[in-house]
């Protein structure tokens, strides 16, 4: 019965995490929307400062209860050029995808990146891709076309500058998704965790004062408020109930529970930002979550 309890906990927190994760998309867009001023590097700047000293508390008191081993200069130097890859610049890209697509388009080109892990680790390391990967990658890409040519018969503006944009988002975020598997097991992933995003949000801070100064006043109070929305509504708290979730029933079912994201991107989107649903959007997303659901359960 507890272990029931525990994996029903789990199974909770993942899709928590999810639905987090899922409604950045609909915020970003919203303070976009809100704020035309404002322009990727300062809303990704303004989330860094809400959640990175939520960050280093959490580090902090984990080291201070825990004691870990120090981490050494090779372990400090892979941990920070993660971050940078996987928090820093999928971020900036994702962010910046947003000011250009709609918020459904984003999240199922985004979602594709356990697709380019695959794809990655075939030409790294030879491995073998399966009659199962086979299908599950051809239904993915299937869904992606289907829902790219859908917005593409809107001759939406800009529409291949974002697409490319959020494309290179989960290309970086495949990378740094087969990197992080080592150091979590090392470090553990509350400490993993806050350490790249402590390395992300200096290298966010330093590319916003090049581009922009050091002033991150004078937007309006809806910026700020959905900036901090999006710090600790999709960024810290899916961050450590997706982890604590990852614990309870395993990553391979928790990526399984986390299709449920671009779902809840799609109807977000059409509730909050008035953003269409056609069949072949939903033909599409749900061809590429199946895809990825498929990927999933033969990793299980």
């Amino acid at each position: 019965m507890p272990g029931r309890r525990n994996y029903a906990l789990g199974l909770a927190l993942v899709l928590l995490g999810a639905l987090g994760f899922s409604i950045k998309s609909i915020l970003i867009k919203m303070a976009y929307a809100a704020d035309h001023g404002i322009d990727a590097i300062t809303l990704l700047a303004l989330r860094m400062l809400f959640s990175l000293p939520i960050f280093i508390i959490a580090a902090l008191a984990h080291n201070l209860k825990v004691r870990p081993p120090a981490l050494s200069k090779k372990e400090w130097l892979f941990v920070t050029l993660l971050g940078l890859d996987g928090y820093y610049l999928a971020s900036y890209l994702d962010f910046a995808s947003l000011q250009y697509i709609a918020a459904g388009l984003e999240r199922v080109i985004l979602f594709l990146y356990p697709t380019f892990v695959v794809l990655f680790s075939a030409l790294l390391f030879r491995r073998l891709i399966t009659a199962t990967v086979l299908i599950a990658l051809l239904l993915s890409y299937s869904g992606l076309i289907l829902v790219f040519l859908n917005h593409l018969s809107a001759a939406s503006p800009n529409l291949w500058l974002g697409s490319a944009l959020v494309l290179g988002s989960a290309l970086v975020f495949a990378g740094f998704t087969m990197g992080s598997g080592v150091m979590v097991h090392k470090i553990g992933s509350l400490r993993f965790t806050a350490y790249t995003m402590t390395a992300a949000g200096l290298a966010t801070l330093i590319h916003f004062a090049i581009q922009r100064g050091t002033a991150l006043s004078g937007f309006s109070a809806d910026v700020y408020g959905l900036a901090l929305l999006i710090a600790v509504f999709s960024t810290v708290l899916p961050a450590f109930s997706m982890n604590a979730g990852i614990r309870r029933i395993g990553a391979d079912f928790a990526a399984i529970i986390s299709t449920t994201g671009p779902i809840a991107t799609l109807i977000f989107a059409y509730f909050l930002l008035d953003e269409s649903i056609s069949a072949p959007q939903i033909g599409g997303t749900a061809l590429v979550l199946a895809g990825v659901s498929v990927l999933g359960r033969s990793k299980a």
